[in-house]
């Protein structure tokens, strides 16, 4: 089962992580469990985000770098600028990693 760990960087990601890692150490889970948690993690954020999100960005921006390794794509990007709906963002650097969603429920 393929796994990208993309969440996990996230807020919510780096929280659970933490909760389990102590969870692990004071002898409530097992590690095998604690895997399994982070795993059905990514899961759910990727279907979440598939079949929840409906608003389109658009995004404009100096590429900085760009690679493509395991499936996965990476983009940094210098002065983006964010436009969805009437709302527009400056930021000033911002990195965007993509995959193909099929390769997370094979």
């Amino acid at each position: 089962m393929a796994t990208f760990e993309l969440y996990r960087r996230s807020t919510i990601g780096m929280c659970l992580t933490e909760t389990l890692d102590e969870m692990v150490s004071s002898g409530i889970l097992g590690p095998e469990l604690a895997i399994q948690v982070l795993v059905q993690f990514d899961k759910s954020m990727a279907e979440a985000l598939d079949t929840q999100v409906k608003t389109k960005v658009s995004i404009k921006g100096h590429l900085h770098t760009y690679r493509f390794c395991d499936n996965v794509w990476t983009f940094i990007l210098q002065d983006a600028l964010f436009k969805y709906d009437e709302f527009q963002e400056n930021v000033g650097r911002v990195k965007i990693v993509a995959c193909d969603s099929k390769l997370l429920v094979q």
